[in-house]
């Protein structure tokens, strides 16, 4: 049931009379209240300088990690709630894979705020490769879907705490299918999308699976864009997505993109930017910007391309770092840094590159745990 109190605020009242109270504002901030806590809009510094304030105007800057409030004075009329701002510890986890005789592994590793790879943990859930994985609610993740050791595509889930410790598998919703991609969007949900359905390589598609903040998968969504898999994904602009590269069903590489709106509706095709490829990752980094890195166009490549916090994704920047397809990459950290990691350059490596909050990446850290390739990872903790 939800009531109108006056045109810019809702009260929605569900069934067991837990109340979901939403303010819309002016249209350029919002508050939304539910029985887990107050969410406020997110910007970064840019979006909000440029905001046309009204006095109590609140939003959360992204990029200074703190409130602010809109009192018209000083320079630009904003004030931090706080003297100082409020630290977020991200941390991140690889999980599954492809180890040795390329057979599937339901190990994961967890990297620490500083991005530490710690070594391995005894995996939870079916082993398989393929999977993909999402940050959720603010400070959960999921692996999604996979293919099992009879080479079979799967659509089990595993869900991943805010301490890091991987639940048992849950019974699958939408199409089974692997190599596909994730990232979050609208600050607390996740989207799966694309991938192979079956072992075959013209088994390509284009659907897609939104993921709730509370980590439940809803059934298939129509594709929109090119059917492609060995894409990456990742989140941009605090609360959009964008999924970029791979290969269609002829294993021909491909450079599109497909961005993703705050409430998860996929766009159609963005002419490609950079080295056609598949088998790369992406991730989020800076808090509003990503970075799609590495992959195998014919052989292995370490180009990266940086995406805006508009979603343009930037031309080729040269290599850092070893070669290498199959690889895995998420966001960790108070400030926005990022790691790819893992991946096969003539074998399987379990070497990591840190990426700086300004998206420059780092050469090879000696790699920690089992090597791999086709692993996913994601952010979890706060």
């Amino acid at each position: 049931m939800s009531s109108i109190i006056n045109a810019s605020t809702r009260i929605i009242q569900s069934a067991d009379n837990s109340g979901t109270l939403e303010f819309q504002g002016n249209g350029t901030s919002g508050i939304y209240v539910n029985s887990s806590g107050m969410y406020v809009k997110s910007v970064t510094t840019t979006q909000r300088t440029a905001l046309t304030g009204t006095v109590g105007m609140m939003v959360y800057d992204t990029t200074a990690n703190a409130l602010y409030i809109y009192t018209g004075s000083g320079s630009t009329g904003w004030q931090a709630v706080a003297t100082s701002a409020v630290t977020f510890n991200f941390r991140a986890i690889f999980g599954y894979g492809a180890g040795t005789g390329f057979s599937p592994i339901s190990l994961t590793n967890l990297v620490s705020s500083t991005g530490v790879v710690a070594t391995d943990t005894t995996g939870v859930g079916t082993a398989r490769q393929g999977p993909a994985a999402a940050g959720y609610g603010n400070d959960k993740g999921i692996f999604i879907f996979g293919k099992n050791y009879a080479n079979t595509t799967t659509n089990i889930t595993n869900l991943v705490s805010n301490a890091g410790v991987v639940a048992t598998d849950v019974s699958g919703i939408g199409t089974a299918r692997t190599n596909h991609a994730a990232a979050g969007y609208g600050t607390d949900k996740a989207i799966s999308a694309f991938g192979y359905t079956t072992s075959a390589a013209d088994s390509v598609t284009s659907l897609s699976n939104l993921i709730s903040n509370a980590g439940v998968v809803a059934s298939d969504t129509t594709g929109v864009g090119t059917a492609r898999a060995t894409l990456g994904a990742a989140g941009y602009g605090t609360d959009k997505a964008i999924f970029g590269y791979g290969q269609d069903s002829a294993s021909v590489s491909s450079s599109l993109t497909n961005l993703v709106s705050n409430t998860g509706v996929v766009a159609a095709n963005t002419t490609g930017v950079g080295t056609a490829r598949p088998y790369l990752a992406a991730a989020t980094y800076g808090t509003d910007k990503a970075i799609f890195g590495f992959g195998a166009p014919s052989a292995n490549t370490n180009v990266t391309n940086l995406v805006s916090n508009t979603g343009v994704v930037a031309t080729d920047s040269v290599g850092v770092g070893t070669a290498r397809a199959g690889l895995s990459a998420t966001g960790f950290g108070s400030s926005g840094q990022a790691i790819f990691g893992y991946g096969l350059t003539s074998v399987l490596v379990s070497m990591t590159n840190i990426v700086s909050n300004t998206g420059v990446v780092a050469t090879d850290t000696t790699g920690v745990g089992t090597a791999r390739w086709l692993a996913g990872a994601c952010t979890y903790g706060s």
